[in-house]
This record gives C-alpha cells, sequence and structure tokens, in this order.
C-alpha cells in the first residue's frame, strides 16, 4: 500500500528534478522511491564478510611511485583514445 509524503525543498532544485523525470520518462515519487530503496538496500558482501569498501581500505598501500604532478586524468584519457583509434586527436 502506497503513503503520501510531504518534502520540502528548494524551489530550483525542484525545477531541475521536474526536468531530469521528464527527460528520463519518470515520476519525482518514482526518483524519491528508488534513491529511498537504495539508501535501506543491503550492502553486498564479500566472500569474507567485508563490502567491498572495507576490503579496498585493507590492502597494502600501492607500492608504485608515480613522479610528482603525474597527471591520471590525461593519462586516462589519452590510454582511452588509443585503445579506440583516436590517439592523433590528442
Amino acid at each position: 500500500m502506497k503513503k503520501r509524503l510531504n518534502i520540502t525543498i528548494e524551489e530550483n532544485l525542484l525545477d531541475k528534478i521536474k526536468i531530469y523525470a521528464e527527460h528520463n520518462e519518470t515520476s519525482i515519487s518514482s526518483l524519491v522511491e528508488e534513491h529511498f530503496e537504495a539508501l535501506i538496500k543491503p550492502k553486498p558482501k564479500l566472500k569474507n564478510g567485508m563490502s567491498l569498501v572495507e576490503y579496498m581500505k585493507s590492502l597494502p598501500p600501492s607500492k608504485v611511485d608515480f613522479p610528482e604532478g603525474y597527471d591520471w586524468k590525461e593519462e586516462y584519457y589519452k590510454a582511452k583514445a588509443k585503445k579506440m583509434g583516436y590517439e592523433d586527436l590528442l
């Protein structure tokens, strides 16, 4: 059974949400319901009972030394461009 919920949010945020909902062919109520479902959904656990975040935090620090000022974002896009065959555009 569905129940009515009244919420108060900033007007400019509501305008953006309305546009988003219309663009995605859904309702604001559905968006709110999906968000709440995601909040209370149990987090997946690994075989040892740890969540993925807990597991990643438990890993030892990387032993790879990267130079000072290494631009991860630029290197990522270069690798993607090379993989797609667009390296000459960079």
